[in-house]
């Protein structure tokens, strides 16, 4: 189904400010951050909307533990949520679940572990609110890579596997499968803005999420030395912030630092930091940041915007950047980092 009607704009803007209601605050994230273990940071989160499926963790606590029972209250919003809205876009961003599963699959898969190896990593909840559990299974069971990527090659993702599979066997590099499933998300996010008419208030958005990814894909393939043709595969519909023109100077730049000159001629200069003596991935790391920051204040614009798709979108986007401050939070603990250092990492507007 393409559109919502009324009375779901209605209901689920209705639905996404009360969302935003029991979002945490900065002060919240600091005290969770300040927790000595993370049996206490759990203890903390239970006093939260999180206390149902944080009481689903057993001993002994890990932050992976967190994050997959994290995982799944974000799963059971954006499913709520899409039975609301009714909407191509609102299911279109739902699919980044099930790519999280498939990439931790396929890359476990090149690796050479086994299902056992690879099961306590998975949370198939997201799938099977949606009754999509037979994709993950299949990939699950399969023997090897090969078997994956064949037991895959009927559902929609099976083009951009096969061509992650085959680069990777020429490359050897497993972060290959980040960049073909991020390939397969983006394109159906643009694909199901498209079937909703391209709405005005939500162009601003869906360009930045399409930017994100542009050139993100550059510069990581770049960074890892990916051919040419291979980085101009990856690349899905541009907009006149970040044009062809300019990905393409930044393909054939002579080296990634080149093409971050390349890229802080646009619109988007004040996101690029000073290279100095920074590595390159950790100045892509940062450009990475800055446009989820972006991201993060476009959507809360949105909420401006009544009864309509934006308010449904921007609470998912909203909810995605809280799950993912928490999951930083438990990971820094769990690392005995610093309380500050903790929260330098997170995403604080």
């Amino acid at each position: 189904m393409g559109k919502a009607n009324k009375p779901q704009r209605i209901f689920g803007t209705v639905r996404a400010f009360s969302e935003r209601g029991t979002m945490l605050s900065k002060h919240d994230l600091e005290s969770f951050s300040d927790s000595k273990t993370l049996d206490e940071l759990v203890t903390r989160l239970k006093n939260t909307s999180y206390v149902d499926s944080l009481s689903k963790i057993q001993q002994p606590i890990t932050s992976e533990k967190i994050e997959i029972a994290l995982r799944e209250d974000l799963f059971n919003f954006h499913s709520s949520m899409a039975k609301i809205a009714k909407g191509d876009l609102v299911n279109a961003y739902y699919k980044k679940y099930i790519l999280w599963n498939l990439k931790i699959i396929l890359k476990s898969k090149a690796l050479g572990k086994t299902y056992d190896d690879i099961f306590p990593h998975i949370n198939m909840q997201a799938e099977e609110l949606i009754g999509r559990r037979d994709v993950i299974v299949k990939a699950l069971i399969a023997k090897d890579l090969d078997e994956t990527v064949s037991a895959l090659q009927t559902s929609e993702f099976g083009d951009d596997i096969s061509s992650a599979a085959q680069l990777y066997k020429e490359n050897n590099n497993i972060q290959i499968f980040e960049l073909y499933l991020d390939k397969i998300y983006y394109k159906g996010v643009i694909s199901a803005f498209a079937n909703i008419g391209k709405p005005a208030d939500l162009q601003p958005l869906v360009s930045l999420d399409l930017d994100y990814y542009n050139v993100l894909s550059t510069l990581r393939a770049k960074y890892w030395e990916l051919p040419e043709e291979h980085i101009k595969s990856l690349r899905i519909a541009t907009t006149s912030r970040v044009n062809e023109d300019v990905l393409n100077k930044m393909i054939h730049a002579d080296s990634v630092k080149q093409a971050i000159a390349e890229f802080s001629k646009t619109v988007y200069k004040d996101i690029v930091p000073n290279q100095g003596n920074e590595s390159d991935i950790t100045i892509i790391s940062q450009i990475e940041s800055s446009f989820e920051e972006l991201i993060h204040k476009k959507s809360m614009a949105l909420y401006g915007r009544m009864f309509s798709y934006a308010p449904m979108t921007a609470a998912i986007k909203l909810k995605m950047t809280e799950i993912k401050n928490l999951v930083a939070i438990a990971f820094g603990i769990e690392q005995k980092m610093d309380p500050k250092n903790i929260i330098d990492r997170l995403l604080l507007i």
